[in-house]
């Protein structure tokens, strides 16, 4: 059954193509609870009131996120692809820079609180791919 499993994971060496396809799916994840509830990204955006969190924003922070994970899922198979590397790389400067400016600017999140899981992923996912770039893009 494990080997069944196996083959379908990305078949390039290292961890980082496993880790890009772990972050997409449970983005994926994420994102059909954003669609289905509100109670998950109330804990992100704790320093609002409860009906700050409205189910626009959620369905839209759902659809970010999909988008996000369809991004890195394809990277997870193509790191060594220059575009789509450079492309995964940037959904995480993009999401560090949203929960940045919420918690440093806008002050809707606090620590801990639901925005330290997408903070800590995006500075070790920004700093592992920035590190292992020449290993996976070759130019």
């Amino acid at each position: 059954m494990l080997s069944f499993l196996t083959e379908y994971l990305p078949q390039s060496p290292g961890l980082l193509p496993k880790w890009q396809l772990f972050v997409a799916a449970t983005a994926v994840f994420n994102a059909v609870q954003n669609f289905a509830t509100l109670s998950l990204t109330r804990r992100v955006y704790n320093r609002v009131p409860p009906t700050n969190v409205t189910a626009l924003q959620a369905r839209t922070f759902a659809v970010w996120t999909l988008t996000s994970a369809v991004v890195r899922g394809y990277a997870a198979y193509h790191l060594q692809e220059k575009i789509v590397y450079e492309m995964a790389f940037l959904t995480y400067v993009i999401a560090l820079a949203h929960f940045g400016s919420e918690h440093f600017i806008y002050r809707t999140t606090k620590i801990p609180g639901g925005v330290l899981g997408p903070f800590i992923v995006a500075s070790t996912s920004l700093i592992w791919m920035y590190k292992q770039y020449d290993f996976y893009v070759k130019a």
